[in-house]
């Protein structure tokens, strides 16, 4: 039996430019004598956005508003979902919603409540998706396969050819699938795609189930009780496929666009031809960073070239720190990919997808 192996990054010691960006980025925090984690703005985002959730949550399922009332709540819960994945969730799994230890794992871990693992979420994420982005069989983020070709070294389908225009249907199945399905794939295969994740423990395995469990009881059997089948199930449809569009778009424009780049190792050497900072910023896109409104709801994600090189830094820093990391590239010579408006973004998006399934 073989044993998979991840492929290396170069260390380039010609460029100093990761140490550099690092060294500007820790003196801006030094000299502003700022936290590099989240302060109260974040602190209240994360409040308002749980305690919509649950208001939300309790009038839907113990008080039954009329079907275009539950239909809009319903909706709101998904963008409610959606923005603490974002805002919440994201910063406490990468330790930097709070100085607090305690504080990040609640934060993390309120990924239970809407239905997907965090233990499973850490593994993909935190440990595959940040080190080997856009690395074809490892990187989880795009492996849609059969029904998505999202880089040349992946098998095309006559099907592929249509994926621009069917694919926005099928980011609305996200969420769905990914509580219901590649959570417990993960769990029973021990793998995220061919990559072993960490050994869990008997905790682990409990909290896992726990969870799962939990969600089961308050998203599924208590509501079809208060509700009836029929009505939980425009509900939840609702919510999750609002929820799972939402996230899908928002990964989505962060790496698998015109600009963004998909690596290859070297055959024989297995190594990455870049150093992993440079790497970051060629599969890594910027987008609509000037629109506050979409920063502050998606909690920062359109920095993803800030969150990708420097991950333990809270989204809340994001705006002040892209204009040293911009800076830094500019005088490396280092491509940062970025779209100024969310829409061209989603345009070139499509555009990749359409070129990905040409035939």
């Amino acid at each position: 039996m073989s044993t998979f192996v991840t492929p290396k990054f170069r260390n380039q010691q010609a460029s100093n430019f990761h140490q550099e960006l690092k060294k500007r980025v820790n003196n801006y925090f030094e000299e502003t004598k700022k936290s590099a984690t989240g302060n109260w703005s974040l602190y209240f985002k994360a409040i308002l956005f749980w305690s919509l959730y649950i208001a939300l949550y309790v009038h839907v399922v113990f008080f039954t508003p009329v079907g275009w009332v539950a239909f809009i709540e319903a909706l709101l819960m998904g963008g409610l979902t959606a923005a603490i994945g974002f805002n919440v969730m994201h910063d406490g799994g990468h330790g930097s919603f709070s100085k607090s230890k305690v504080w990040n794992k609640i934060a993390a871990y309120s990924v239970n409540a809407l239905g997907a693992s965090g233990i499973m979420w850490n593994n993909k994420h935190n440990i595959i998706h940040h080190t080997y982005t856009n690395i074809d069989g490892i990187d989880d983020d795009i492996e849609i396969k059969p029904m998505l070709r999202m880089c040349e070294t992946q098998k095309k389908y006559k099907i592929h050819r249509y994926q621009h225009i069917y694919v926005w249907f099928l980011y609305t199945l996200l969420l769905i699938i990914w509580v219901f399905m590649t959570d417990y794939k993960k769990y029973f295969t021990k793998k995220v795609g061919e990559v072993p994740i960490k050994k869990m423990s008997s905790f682990d395995h409990f909290a896992f189930w726990i969870a799962k469990a939990g969600y089961l009881i308050m998203m599924v059997a208590l509501p079809i009780y208060t509700m009836g089948f029929v009505y939980w199930l425009v509900g939840f449809l609702t919510l999750s496929m609002f929820a799972g569009f939402v996230l899908s778009i928002v990964f989505q424009l962060a790496h698998t666009v015109e600009q963004t780049s998909f690596p290859t190792p070297t055959a024989g050497t297995n190594d990455i031809e870049n150093e992993w900072a440079i790497h970051q910023l060629e599969t890594t896109a910027n987008f609509a960073t000037k629109n506050k409104l979409i920063s502050w709801l998606v909690g920062g994600l359109n920095f993803q070239v800030e969150h990708h090189l420097f991950p333990k830094v809270s989204h809340v820093h994001y705006p002040a720190i892209s204009k040293i990391i911009k800076k830094t590239c500019q005088e490396f010579d280092v491509k940062y990919n970025e779209y100024q408006k969310m829409r061209q973004a989603i345009v070139s998006h499509a555009a990749y997808l359409k070129k990905m399934g040409a035939a």
